[in-house]
């Protein structure tokens, strides 16, 4: 891939925050939530509207292709944002989604990671009941799936925050966080 997105992706200025999670944990709720809070913008997950409107099984060039298309609308969002900005997914997503569908890794998808990690991650727990969808692949393996975001997460040594809870109890705990990264950011 070429690397467009070193420009936006790397202004100081602006803090990127990646919600994560296994399916139905929330994320596109908790993104919501966040940019009203703090007046900004969020990156919808491009893949959930690109694989739902496929009308044949998703391959791993479709991986690999919302990757970049998600990629490609953080950046836009990063210039059209002042300080901070969220997103629904992130390429460990992808990574973890790749290897889990396809039992292989992607060079590309993991210097993406390495390239442009997020400020602050925010990992959500599985702990809301599961909503079904016909995007939705794994209601049974929702643990698995957090327990190998939150290795992901140690093993790359990125700042990460476990986000657990209902409703408001779980939009306070993540705006905790967030407020926490930028109290941090303010010092430096």
């Amino acid at each position: 891939m070429e690397k467009t997105y070193a420009n936006s992706f790397m202004k100081k200025d602006i803090l990127r925050v990646a919600v994560i999670g296994p399916e139905s944990a929330g994320k596109t709720t908790l993104c919501d939530a966040l940019a009203k809070y703090y007046r900004t913008l969020w990156v919808p997950e491009y893949s959930r509207d690109y694989i739902s409107a496929l009308n044949r099984p998703y391959t791993k060039e479709d991986i690999l292709f919302t990757i970049r298309e998600q990629c490609k609308l953080e950046e836009t969002a990063l210039i059209q944002t002042e300080h901070i900005l969220f997103s629904d997914t992130d390429p460990i997503i992808a990574s973890v989604w790749m290897q889990d569908v396809y039992h292989e890794k992607s060079e590309e998808i993991e210097n993406l990671i390495a390239d442009y990690p997020y400020d602050l991650y925010l990992l959500l727990s599985p702990d809301l009941p599961f909503v079904e969808d016909p995007v939705r692949e794994n209601p049974l393996r929702r643990q698995y799936f957090f327990d190998w975001y939150q290795r992901e997460l140690e093993e790359r040594k990125l700042n990460y925050a476990i986000i657990k809870g209902q409703g408001e109890i779980r939009i306070r705990s993540a705006i905790k966080e967030v407020d926490k990264l930028l109290r941090t950011q303010r010092k430096t």
